[in-house]
């Protein structure tokens, strides 16, 4: 085992090597609006969560479950494709990894996969070969989170990443062009393994370097504004966990999830229980497609790896109620995402005086919900923040609790003497601005002109790699 995941891992390093050469280029270049069309332009596609937890009737099964355990004695992938078509989809998404680490494709990372299965074939390949043989697009599902390899909060290590890269390396290299990779498990709330943890912008960097044009995103709706793109190419919203896109007011490309079972993967119930209401989910496709979201629905194959009678049916009824009117309107253009770390996470801050308790520890907190709010009586308010010593940054994201703030400047610290960065106007919540990188001990912002009380939910620094 430790040699197969030191062979794999020098794979890996090898090709992020030499890739990284390029990856300056691949950044500045790459057609993000161009992606972000052909993205919500699919308008529909399935979700398949297909994994341990298919037999454990649990989403989050047992991480120590034996490889045994997995046996779909009748798997059909064409099945899945052909129903996928029915409702007149334009892609598919297999979950190739869930949060338990087991890998149903023919992995050389670990001897948790699929080959050492009673099934011993690759579920990736045979997934990818169907959808394609029936004119489909190709996305995979990758989770960050691994209990089995114990990839958790408080046990993370640098072989933990070095496993990550290997894996995504493979499913990038063996399987074609993959359109998408959904991410998960990753900065959310119930996994706890931050964006510094697994570092973001070299897996992002990664997967550009080996496929371009692969639109990646991570199921982050939750945490990050819906005005700006955090940590994703793509806003994503998983509605079965509550999260909702503002259909009215919705200025990202975005993505939309809910299973059309009870829950994502199969349960013993499943072939007895109702499936979701076939017109509801057309109704719900066509609103998010007029918000400029892409839709995707669950489908979960039974323990035999087939889709059971009542899914099918629902699927059939969805194609005949719905039909693909072509691409969706010109998406505004959005600028490359944030995918660096926030080097002024809970660094010591400043600020004029607060209003009451909301003071100035709370705009860089990491959490978007709570923010620094100055008192009404300071006519220029100003916020910084105190790296304590010299620090290169090129980029600043202000967000504001609720759009407010209409004139504004940065400046930095440097040698004792303040320097101006930019004069800002940008009148949306998030306000992105990259410019030449910089080194100063501090940076600040002092509001010129805003139409009431100004708040700052978050006051983020980077310094992203050009």
């Amino acid at each position: 085992m430790k040699r197969i995941l030191t062979a794999a891992l020098l794979l890996t390093c090898i090709i992020y090597k030499t890739s990284a050469q390029n990856n300056s280029v691949l950044t500045t270049t790459a057609n993000y609006s161009e992606l972000q069309q052909k993205f919500v332009d699919l308008k529909f596609g399935m979700f398949i969560h297909f994994n341990m937890p298919t037999y454990m009737d649990a989403d989050w099964p047992d991480p120590e479950a034996a490889v045994s355990n997995f046996n779909p004695k009748k798997l059909n992938a064409d099945q899945w494709a052909k129903a996928a078509k029915s409702a007149n989809m334009t892609y598919g998404c297999l979950t190739t990894k869930h949060h338990s680490g087991f890998c149903i494709w023919d992995t050389k990372t670990t001897d948790y996969n699929v080959m050492n299965s009673p099934l011993k074939r690759d579920v990736v390949k045979e997934y990818v070969d169907a959808f394609r043989k029936n004119d489909l697009k190709v996305m995979l599902y990758y989770s960050i989170l691994d209990t089995h390899h114990k990839l958790r909060p408080h046990t993370i290590t640098q072989k933990h990443f070095e496993m990550v890269k290997a894996q995504l390396t493979e499913l990038l290299t063996k399987y074609g062009k993959i359109e998408a990779i959904i991410i998960d498990g990753w900065d959310a709330p119930w996994s706890r393994i931050s964006y510094d943890d697994i570092n973001f912008e070299d897996v992002y960097h990664l997967i550009k370097s080996i496929q371009p044009d692969c639109v990646l995103m991570d199921l982050n709706g939750a945490k990050y504004p819906a005005e700006g793109l955090f940590y994703s190419d793509i806003k994503t919203y998983e509605m079965g966990a509550g999260q909702r896109i503002s259909k009215e007011n919705n200025i990202m490309p975005s993505l939309a999830c809910l299973p059309l079972q009870s829950s994502w993967f199969w349960k013993t119930n499943f072939p007895t229980t109702p499936v979701k209401d076939a017109p509801k989910m057309v109704t719900e496709l066509t609103t998010l497609n007029k918000a400029d979201c892409n839709f995707i629905l669950n489908v979960a194959p039974n323990r035999d790896g087939l889709f059971d009678d009542n899914a099918l049916a629902a699927l059939k009824e969805i194609g005949k109620l719905w039909k693909n009117d072509g691409p969706a309107p010109k998406l505004a253009a959005t600028g490359s995402p944030i995918i660096s770390s926030n080097i002024a996470k809970n660094k010591p801050s400043n600020s004029s005086w607060s209003d009451d308790m909301n003071i100035m520890d709370f705009a860089n907190d990491d959490d978007f919900t709570t923010s620094w709010t100055s008192n009404a009586a300071i006519k220029t308010p100003w916020y910084e923040i105190d790296f304590g010593h010299d620090t290169e940054f090129n980029t600043i994201a202000l967000t504001e609790a609720k759009p407010n703030i209409t004139g504004y400047h940065l400046e930095y610290l440097h040698n004792g003497v303040w320097k101006p960065i930019l004069n800002g106007n940008t009148t949306s919540r998030v306000k992105i601005h990259r410019f030449n990188r910089v080194w100063g001990t501090k940076i600040r912002v002092t509001i010129d002109k805003a139409d009431s009380q100004v708040s700052i939910a978050e006051f983020g620094v980077y310094n992203e790699r050009r």
